[in-house]
């Protein structure tokens, strides 16, 4: 790992368009997907998703090698919702999700199941993304990088600019206040 992440930051302080485009192309549908969750708004998160990587190329030099490229790439988009919330003098990041929103975006699988499980798929992802609107962004952010994202805690800390602790009880906060959205309450 540590050889691929010098070998990206060595790539990027050249500029170099052949890894952008590798780079793009690895980690395209889980950024977008990403943004989509944050800011509620696939048109918002396509806006994010070109000056994510509009900042990568820009800032290429300040990556260093020493943590996954992944964790760094989330963190730079993390902070441009961040700063666009400063910017419209937005409280939280629930202020962000609009509830006449459609689902965020479906990826298609290559191996296509039955359409009963199609249907009973789309239904509990459904409620799950209800019952995750129903938490506190706080909440509803680390649990979409842990289990969407699968990013791990130490990576989870470095994008959020938090503690490992408190990313930890983000996370149990969370699963509990989701257990409980799930059960038909609110956060």
């Amino acid at each position: 790992m540590r050889d691929e992440a010098k070998t990206i930051a060595r790539g990027l302080q050249k500029r170099d368009p052949d890894l952008l485009d590798r780079l793009i192309q690895q980690y395209q549908y889980r950024l977008f997907r990403y943004l989509v969750y944050v800011t509620g708004d696939k048109a918002r998160a396509e806006d994010f998703f070109q000056e994510t990587w509009i900042r990568v190329l820009e800032r290429g030099h300040q990556y260093d090698g020493k943590s996954k490229f992944e964790a760094w790439l989330f963190a730079i988009a993390r902070h441009l919702v961040i700063d666009w919330q400063r910017a419209k003098k937005t409280q939280s990041l629930d202020a962000l999700t609009d509830p006449q929103q459609e689902n965020p975006l479906q990826l298609a699988n290559e191996k296509e199941p039955s359409p009963l499980h199609q249907v009973l798929s789309r239904e509990k992802e459904a409620d799950l993304h209800t019952s995750l609107e129903k938490i506190p962004a706080i909440y509803r952010e680390v649990l979409v990088l842990r289990f969407q994202e699968e990013l791990q805690i130490e990576e989870m800390a470095g994008v959020l600019s938090i503690p490992v602790s408190t990313v930890k009880s983000r996370l149990y906060r969370g699963l509990d206040a989701l257990r409980g959205a799930l059960q038909g309450g609110t956060a």
